[in-house]
C-alpha cells in the first residue's frame, strides 16, 4: 500500500530531478528510486527495489543494531543526515563521489514508516580538485629555485651564484637577454637574504623620462618643480634596510649615474631641490640585457659605476643555451596554463616538444609562456601540437640548433643526475646529495623509487 500511494504523486516529479532519489522502507529495503539514480549508481530501478539499501555499499553507512531489532541504521536513530560526502560503489564495481542527504518520513500519526535519501554525484568535481592539488604540489616541487627552473650546469651555477650573493650586502648586477628572467633572479636574492623582511623595491630605468625618474628615485621637496606642491620620498628612502632592484641599470642617463655612484660610496641620497643628506641602508641589484663594457667604452655609462655595481655578476644563460632546461620549463608552463584554463588538454605531444627543442628563442622564456598562452587559445583537441604553436615556431626557416636528445621528462632526469652523482661520488650518498643541491634523505628515496643500487668501490 505504501509504494501504491507514493506513485499517485512521487514518479512522474522526480524522475525529472538530475539529483538521484530512493525511498527505503522502516528496514531498509529500497521501495522506490528515480531515473537518476539509476544513471548514477548503474542499477537499474528494477534491481534496486526490493533490495537492501546497502547494496550501494556507501562508505558511511552505519548499521547500530540494538538488541531488541530497532535502529538497524544510524539514520534511524539520528532522525537525519545533512550534506555528508562518501562514495558508493557502482553496479560495474567502480567507485563515485556522492553528497548524501537524508531525511525519515512519518506516516500521519508520526509513526516512522521509512526514509527518503538524496544523491548529487560529485566525482567530476572531487577529481578536479585533486588534479588542482596536484598542480599545486607540482607548482611547489623541489625543482623550483624561487620561480627558476632548470636542471642544467649553466642553470645550477645560476642557483649557486644566487646563493651565494643573497648572503652578501655587496651589489649585485645581472646580465641576461630580455625575457631570461632577470627580475625572478633579484627577487630570489632578497628573499634568500637577510633582508628578506624589509622592503623590496622595483625601478625599471628606461620606463621614466629623466626628471622622472631622478625624483622616483631620490624623491623631491615642495616646490623642487612645477607640480611639486608637497615634499615625496623616493624609491631609495622607501627602501630602507631593504633591496632596491634597478632594472635596465645601462639605460641609466648619465646625470643620474653620478648621483647613484654617491649613494654607493656615501649611502647617502639628497632629494630633489634639496642640499641636506639623507642616510639609506639599501643594498642595490640592477639588471640589464645591455653590454655594459662597451657603453663605458663608448661614454654611455660611467667607469667608476660599472665598477661599483660589478661586484657580484651573474649572467643568466639564453634558452637556447639551455635547451635541455626547456621540457622541465615547458611541462611547468603547460600545467600552470591547464590550472587557469577550462579547456580540457592532457599534454603536450612529443612532435610539439622536439619543435620547441628546435627553435632559437629570441625572446628566452617569456617567448616560450607566450607560446604556450597562443597553444591554448588554438589547441581544440586533447594534445597539444605543432601547428598549435605560433606561425614563427612552427613555420621556422630552419632550426639554430637540431637536438637529437629524446625528450625526457621531469623524473628521467632526476633519475639520470642521480645516476651521474653517485657514479662521480662512487656511490656516497652524502656527497651525492652535496652535488644535487639536495638532503641525502632525498637521494635515498630517489634511489628506492627508481630501483638504483649505489656502486661500492672495493679497496684492494
Amino acid at each position: 500500500m505504501f509504494e501504491q500511494e507514493l506513485n499517485q504523486y512521487w514518479k512522474t516529479v522526480v524522475d525529472t530531478i538530475q539529483d538521484g532519489i530512493m525511498i527505503v522502507d522502516s528496514g531498509g529495503t529500497i521501495v522506490s528510486a528515480n531515473k537518476a539514480l539509476e544513471r548514477i549508481s548503474g542499477y537499474t530501478r528494477n534491481e534496486m527495489i526490493g533490495k537492501p539499501c546497502i547494496i550501494l555499499n556507501c562508505n558511511i553507512c552505519e548499521i547500530a543494531f540494538e538488541g531488541s531489532g530497532d535502529h538497524w541504521c544510524a539514520l534511524f536513530k539520528t532522525g537525519k543526515l545533512d550534506m555528508r560526502r562518501c562514495t558508493f560503489m557502482r553496479k560495474d564495481g567502480s567507485y563515485i563521489h556522492v553528497l548524501k542527504n537524508a531525511s525519515l518520513l512519518h506516516d500521519t500519526s508520526g509513526k516512522v514508516m521509512g526514509a527518503v535519501e538524496t544523491v548529487t554525484d560529485i566525482t567530476e568535481i572531487v577529481e578536479k580538485d585533486n588534479q588542482i592539488a596536484a598542480f599545486r604540489r607540482e607548482l611547489r616541487s623541489e625543482n623550483g629555485f624561487h620561480g627558476l627552473l632548470g636542471t642544467s650546469v649553466s642553470m645550477q651555477q645560476v642557483f649557486d651564484l644566487i646563493t651565494n650573493a643573497a648572503q652578501s650586502d655587496a651589489p649585485v648586477i645581472i646580465f641576461g637577454e630580455s625575457g631570461t628572467g632577470k627580475e625572478l633572479v633579484a627577487s630570489a636574492i632578497h628573499k634568500m637574504s637577510g633582508r628578506k623582511r624589509k622592503p623590496y623595491v622595483k625601478v625599471n630605468c628606461a620606463a621614466l623620462t629623466e626628471s622622472l625618474l631622478e625624483s622616483e628615485l631620490f624623491g623631491h621637496v615642495k616646490g623642487a618643480f612645477t607640480g611639486a606642491v608637497r615634499g615625496r620620498e623616493g624609491r631609495f628612502e622607501a627602501a630602507r634596510g631593504g633591496d632596491i632592484f634597478l632594472d635596465e641599470i645601462g639605460d641609466l642617463p648619465l646625470n643620474i649615474q653620478v648621483k647613484l655612484l654617491r649613494v654607493l660610496e656615501e649611502k647617502v641620497i639628497e632629494r630633489v631641490g634639496d642640499n641636506r643628506s639623507i642616510a639609506v641602508d639599501v643594498r642595490i641589484i640592477t639588471a640589464t640585457n645591455r653590454n655594459l663594457r662597451k657603453l663605458v667604452d663608448k661614454g654611455g655609462f660611467r667607469k667608476d659605476l660599472f665598477y661599483r655595481i660589478n661586484v657580484i655578476p651573474i649572467t643568466v644563460p639564453p634558452l637556447r643555451e639551455s635547451a635541455g632546461d626547456i621540457p622541465l620549463l615547458a611541462e611547468s608552463i603547460f600545467r600552470r596554463i591547464q590550472l587557469k584554463s577550462n579547456k580540457n588538454i592532457q599534454g603536450i605531444a612529443n612532435d610539439a616538444m622536439e619543435q620547441l627543442m628546435t627553435y632559437s628563442w629570441p625572446g628566452n622564456v617569456r617567448e616560450l609562456k607566450s607560446a604556450f598562452e597562443y597553444a591554448f587559445v588554438t589547441c581544440q583537441e586533447s594534445m597539444i601540437q605543432p601547428y598549435h604553436f605560433p606561425p614563427d615556431i612552427y613555420q621556422m626557416p630552419k632550426p639554430l640548433k637540431t637536438h637529437k636528445k629524446a625528450f625526457l621528462n621531469r623524473e628521467e632526469i632526476k633519475k639520470k643526475q642521480l645516476i651521474e652523482a653517485l657514479e662521480q661520488t662512487d656511490g656516497n650518498q652524502s656527497r651525492a646529495a652535496e652535488i644535487l643541491g639536495v638532503t641525502r634523505v632525498t637521494v635515498w628515496n630517489r634511489m628506492k623509487r627508481y630501483g638504483i643500487t649505489a656502486p661500492r668501490r672495493i679497496n684492494s
